[in-house]
């Protein structure tokens, strides 16, 4: 059960600073978007995108993920929401993780392309750390419990979609720079690059039994189906076949395997 124990002035603080990060991100996200500053993610990505590319639509889950992040931190900013386990384990970890995608787009937009390698991996790390540290107590919650709905699952539709968006940073950059190694061919990377992408997807749907990281991976996996159909169908369809292996697989360790675990209590 989510714990009903009062903040500290401390925690308090934490919290702040986590409303904080939460508003730059979005802000930063958002103001891109609506100004037109700089290049938007999407076109960051299409910029050097002869090795993998996405669909631009893919793009589009930011708005969730945004709306996500701020419930997150918004009912963090109530004295009345306790201080749970995962509240208090998440805390900072999500703010580094919301300064980084804040400070990732601005890098994007200003074309900083190293800096954009470094923030968005850095950002997957600080999420999926704690989720797999405390992967028995997300495992734990009951269905109903808003700890499930406002701590899980904004940051891990997040990590879900650093997952993929991270190895794609990289091979546009790397692509750009003339920097992929010769060892295999482009399109070699590309699918490399796609396997790991699925096999960590349920690798870490296993160990925490939830939906939501799953789900952007197989959105961002079929975003790169659609933009690889027509250039490269047999990478394509790789894509295809990992979105598929990731949402059936997820499906079936989130409500199959041990599903004791899952059930509200």
């Amino acid at each position: 059960m989510t714990s009903i124990v009062r903040p500290t002035s401390a925690q308090i603080t934490r919290r702040l600073i986590v409303l904080a990060a939460a508003v730059f991100a979005v802000a930063v996200g958002w103001s891109q978007q609506l100004l037109g500053w700089g290049q938007s993610p999407a076109e960051f990505s299409a910029d050097s995108d002869e090795t993998l590319r996405v669909a631009g639509y893919a793009f589009s889950i930011w708005g969730l993920i945004y709306l996500g992040l701020l419930a997150y931190a918004v009912r963090q900013a109530m004295r009345q929401t306790g201080e749970s386990l995962l509240v208090h384990r998440f805390g900072w970890p999500s703010v580094a993780a919301f300064l980084g995608i804040g400070w990732w787009v601005i890098a994007a937009g200003f074309d900083w392309e190293l800096a954009t390698i470094v923030l968005i991996f850095a950002s997957l790390i600080a999420l999926l750390l704690p989720m797999l540290h405390n992967a028995g107590a997300i495992r734990a919650l009951g269905r109903t419990e808003r700890d499930r709905w406002l701590v899980v699952w904004p940051l891990a539709l997040l990590a879900g979609w650093l997952t993929v968006a991270a190895p794609v940073n990289l091979l546009t950059v790397a692509t750009g720079d003339g920097a992929l190694p010769e060892a295999l061919s482009p399109t070699a990377w590309a699918m490399l690059a796609i396997v790991i992408v699925a096999l960590v997807g349920l690798a870490v749907t296993w160990r925490v039994r939830t939906l939501a990281y799953a789900l952007p991976i197989a959105w961002g996996l079929l975003g790169a189906f659609a933009a690889e159909m027509e250039r490269n169908p047999p990478l394509a369809y790789v894509a295809l076949a990992a979105a598929v292996a990731v949402l059936i697989g997820a499906v079936v360790l989130t409500f199959r395997l041990r599903p004791g675990v899952e059930r509200a209590r």
